[in-house]
C-alpha cells in the first residue's frame, strides 16, 4: 500500500484554467458590445464622418470611461493570451520571464498612452 506524503500539486505551467477561459470570454464580449456601440454612433450620425465627428463621439465623459474600460479589458485579454503563449511555447525560464516582463511593460505603456489620448493629459 502506497503512502501519500504531501501534495502532488504541479507548480509549473499555465494552470489557471477556468478563470482565464472566463476572463477571455468576458473581455471579448465587452469589446464586441463596445464595437457595436461605436458602430451605431457612426452609422446614425448625419453627414461625413471626419475628425470632428470622431472627436464628438468620444467627447462625453461616459464614453471616455467606457472606452478606457474596454481598453483595460483589451489589455487584460492580451496579457492572458500572451502569458499562455509564452508559458506553452518558450521553454527556457529566463527567456520566458524576460518576454513576460516585456509584455507587461508594453501593456502598461499602452494603458498610459490610452489615458493620454482619451483625456489629453
Amino acid at each position: 500500500m502506497a503512502v501519500n506524503y504531501g501534495s502532488k500539486r504541479t507548480v509549473v505551467g499555465a494552470h489557471y484554467g477556468m478563470r482565464d477561459w472566463l476572463s477571455q470570454r468576458v473581455t471579448a464580449a465587452l469589446m464586441g458590445i463596445f464595437t457595436l456601440v461605436v458602430l451605431a454612433q457612426v452609422l446614425f450620425t448625419s453627414g461625413p464622418v471626419g475628425y470632428d465627428r470622431w472627436a464628438g463621439i468620444f467627447a462625453p465623459q461616459w464614453m471616455k470611461v467606457l472606452t478606457f474600460t474596454v481598453i483595460a479589458a483589451l489589455l487584460w485579454h492580451v496579457w492572458v493570451g500572451m502569458r499562455d503563449v509564452w508559458m506553452d511555447y518558450v521553454q527556457p525560464v529566463g527567456i520566458r520571464l524576460a518576454l513576460q516582463i516585456f509584455t507587461i511593460v508594453w501593456l502598461v505603456g499602452c494603458a498610459g498612452w490610452a489615458i493620454q489620448v482619451l483625456w489629453r493629459i
